[in-house]
């Protein structure tokens, strides 16, 4: 990464800067990080080397790191273990590197750190609290917590609202059209999932040109989605009908590979999820397959249709574009940035549990 795209992203982040400016002396912290390793993290990594932290990094999903970006958070003096597509083995070796490490606090999207101390028995580091960017993280935990207290900033009004809403739909189309070289339109489009993710991946996907559809599990989802004025229904009864299928929503398999199986030809299927296993890959793996473009795989089904992968069904947006502009993500980076100044002061003396980032906090960001 050269300098002067380092500067030009530091230059449209002021809300990043001024939360940075705000943090409170930070030496003696030892802070754990697992996230997304591309450019607009690199403010906030910076700003906190120069506050004092130590700093351990790693990522929270190895087909969105950016080698480049890994190069520059080491000369900012942090310790970073990752790479771009790193094994799963790679991959857990650094968490629990991570770990060994001695943290004293957590900033995690994920919970990567979180999830392997209390499944695989660990002896506990002397952490004092942590910060959650994901729902996805918050429920992998299923209510098994840590001593600690864990702050949650995924249903804030000002992730969830805006990022979640506007901004993941809006890039995981850009990245679409930009690698396929194709619209939206004349396509059905299924969004799986009506989250305030999917709840931006249809509207988007509507404003572009899209005849859109919805699968949703919850029912008051489900009704919501009708109300919005999208047909909608169950994955096996809606994919079918699909010329694009993209998924929104942190879990496991939503789209099994006995949908796939019955997919149209032509078909693509994207994940704008946090991990790459909401579709189910792994069958995909025995089937004859040729690289269409260097964003799309295309696999020849035992029916004789063929259906396209987009990025291997990693993050659309990140792993096939830039993800968030700069300037909307500077709003998401800063409430990172001041729970991070939460979770290092008064947020330690929280009790033990998840709690949602108060507003005292996070409400500075806005300004």
């Amino acid at each position: 990464m050269t300098e002067i795209t380092a500067n030009w992203a530091a230059a449209h982040m002021p809300r990043t800067a001024r939360a940075v400016a705000a943090l409170p002396d930070m030496t003696g912290v030892r802070l754990a990080m697992s996230m997304h390793l591309d450019m607009k993290m690199l403010p906030l990594v910076k700003g906190l080397a120069g506050r004092g932290a130590e700093l351990f990094v790693t990522t929270c999903n190895p087909a969105t790191v950016r080698n480049e970006v890994v190069d520059a958070m080491r000369a900012a003096g942090a310790r970073v273990d990752a790479y771009k597509n790193m094994p799963e083995d790679d991959w857990m070796t650094a968490i629990r590197t991570g770990l060994d490490w001695q943290p004293t606090h957590l900033c995690e999207m994920g919970s990567d750190f979180t999830h392997m101390l209390l499944s695989e028995g660990m002896d506990m580091p002397p952490i004092r609290a942590g910060l959650e960017a994901t729902g996805s993280g918050i429920n992998r935990l299923k209510g098994a917590l840590p001593p600690w207290p864990i702050f949650n900033w995924d249903d804030l009004p000002v992730k969830e609202g805006l990022h979640n809403r506007h901004m993941v739909g809006l890039t995981t189309w850009n990245a679409f059209f930009t690698r396929t070289l194709l619209s939206l339109h004349e396509k059905n489009v299924l969004v799986v999932g009506y989250g305030s993710v999917g709840q931006g991946l249809a509207a988007s996907a509507r404003a572009f040109g899209g005849t859109v559809m919805v699968a949703e599990v919850d029912p008051a989802r489900l009704l919501q989605a009708r109300y919005d004025g999208f047909l909608a229904g169950s994955v096996p009864d809606v994919a079918p009908l699909a010329d694009v299928i993209v998924t929104g929503t942190g879990a496991h398999h939503v789209v099994p590979y006995s949908v796939i199986e019955d997919l149209k030809d032509g078909c693509f299927l994207l994940n704008a999820g946090h991990r790459i296993d909401e579709i189910e890959l792994s069958p995909l793996a025995g089937l004859e397959k040729v690289d269409a473009l260097p964003a799309v795989t295309t696999y020849r089904l035992v029916s004789g249709n063929s259906i396209h992968l987009f990025v291997n069904g990693a993050m659309a947006n990140l792993v096939g574009g830039e993800g968030d502009s700069l300037n909307a993500f500077d709003m998401t980076l800063a409430v990172m940035a001041e729970g991070i100044g939460h979770i290092v002061g008064a947020g330690e003396d929280a009790a033990s549990g998840v709690h949602l980032l108060p507003r005292s906090v996070w409400e500075r960001a806005c300004a």
